[in-house]
């Protein structure tokens, strides 16, 4: 269970780089005014919601999930199911960043806790307990282990959390155990929810900001994590760091002194000076190459990102 190849860590060493030093540059620019900290705090937790219940099949639009939320308003059309998904994914975002500040380790019974809010007034006898029968999953290339294992699996995975016997930075940690207890498959119902929640509190306590998996790439999350379940963890951690840089700039945008200009890729190329193709720049962007993010199906960057790469690739001849 724990043969972990780390090859992928040269290729993507310069976007650790560039995270960590998001993560201290906001750091040590904070406190960032209250009412900008609550409305980017409000509308990530509004998209982390939709996104994660879209992701297992929830049909709620991102406008409709702000108004369960916000205003409390049932949307016709839609199942009870729905609505209480959208209700329990915010009660429990709400029960992380209560805990966050909390000094104890990763325990079993905060994965419990998270679950038991996902699966709250939807299946009440499963809510918060592991499994106690065999599962499988539909177009996956694995079977999840027998009840019985998933106990003492859970606890090794844990204390594999807490003690980092690889010295992992807090981004692998958070993938590895992401991808570690989709495979382990501990609840009959609700597993991608409570994982991806369970992740983002190592992130948090770690002083990052929620990583949010987008709907957009449902596909290549899945394609990533069945990538992992052969020991290359390359597609998933990159698709971690992206959604973590996403939430990093979103926060960083809001300061008071923050003069960075992200534009989509496709206006900056329209430029008569842009020394690249749309095409060229959009694959620096989706391999982590230069600082970029995505916002629906586009990809946005800085002039600056694309003159650094030039400059370092320069260096490097």
């Amino acid at each position: 269970m724990w043969e972990i190849n780390l090859e992928y860590r040269t290729e993507m060493q310069s976007t650790f780089d560039r995270l960590f030093e998001k993560k201290q540059h906001l750091q040590s620019s904070r406190p960032l005014p209250n009412i900008a900290l609550h409305k980017i705090k409000e509308s990530l937790s509004i998209e982390w919601t939709y996104n994660s219940n879209s992701i297992e099949g929830n049909t709620l639009s991102l406008r409709e999930t702000q108004m369960v939320i916000q205003e409390g308003i049932t949307i016709r059309g839609k199942s009870l199911r729905e609505h209480f998904e959208t209700h329990n994914h915010d009660k429990a975002i709400d029960y992380l960043y209560n805990i966050v500040n909390e000094n104890y380790a990763l325990r079993s019974i905060d994965i419990l806790s998270i679950h038991n809010l996902v699966l709250r007034s939807i299946e009440e006898d499963f809510a918060g307990r592991l499994r106690n029968g065999g599962v499988r999953i539909s177009g996956a290339n694995f079977t999840p282990p027998n009840a019985n294992k998933v106990s003492n699996y859970l606890d090794e995975l844990i204390s594999f959390i807490n003690t980092n016997p690889l010295q992992l930075n807090a981004i692998e940690l958070a993938t590895i155990f992401h991808h570690k207890l989709v495979w382990i498959h501990p609840f009959f119902d609700g597993n991608g929810r409570t994982v991806r929640l369970a992740m983002n509190l190592l992130l948090m306590r770690c002083g990052f900001p929620p990583a949010i998996i987008l709907k957009n790439d449902r596909k290549k999350y899945y394609d990533a994590l069945y990538q992992a379940n052969n020991g290359n963890y390359q597609k998933l951690i990159l698709l971690m760091c992206q959604a973590l840089e996403r939430s990093l700039n979103i926060y960083i945008n809001a300061m008071p002194d923050n003069d960075t200009d992200f534009q989509k890729i496709s206006d900056i190329v329209s430029e008569p000076k842009s020394p690249y193709g749309q095409e060229y720049i959009s694959l620096l962007a989706r391999t982590g190459k230069i600082d970029a993010y995505k916002e629906g199906r586009n990809w946005y960057t800085t002039k600056e990102a694309i003159e650094d790469y030039i400059l370092t690739r320069k260096r490097k001849r």
